[in-house]
């Protein structure tokens, strides 16, 4: 079974971008693989996957949240 390698992640989120721990573990892993430099050639998010991914995994209080 494989998986984060988190003490690398960490020392390259905290020493090697000098993120404080907090903001470290605040990050999404995207917007950690974007500020270490990766993430080029990944597509956009479009409508139609956008629909898809809505569909496979709808809100559990059916899109509502009460605002108008």
């Amino acid at each position: 079974m494989s998986g984060f390698d988190w003490p690398l992640l960490m020392r390259a989120g905290m020493r090697g971008l000098g993120l404080r721990p907090g903001e470290f573990w605040a990050l999404t892993p995207a917007e950690l693989v974007l500020l270490l430099g990766g993430g080029e050639g990944t597509a956009p998010l479009t409508r139609d996957r956008l629909e898809e991914l809505a569909a496979a995994y709808p809100d559990a209080n059916g899109g509502t949240d009460g605002r108008d």
